[in-house]
């Protein structure tokens, strides 16, 4: 095991290498792409916006986005 610490950069580049030859280019930048960190404080703002509800309104509200189940006979 190598204990040495690299830079971030190092590190990325590293990744980087191996994503492309692993996954190829086109899959290793919509990874890398969709891995981006984003702004913002989620938890902060998810208590903003579910503090005031109650577990059976968070699941009434999951269970009405469901789709509805189609009944078959037989």
């Amino acid at each position: 095991m190598n204990a040495t610490l690299r830079t971030l950069a190092e590190l990325s580049q590293e990744a980087t290498t191996i994503l492309i030859r692993e996954m190829g280019v086109v899959d290793a930048l919509r990874f890398l792409t969709h891995m981006q960190p984003g702004s913002g404080d989620y938890t902060k703002e998810r208590g903003e916006w579910l503090d005031d509800l109650s577990v059976g309104e968070i699941t009434s509200a999951i269970k009405s986005k469901r789709p509805k189940r189609r009944r078959t006979n037989g």
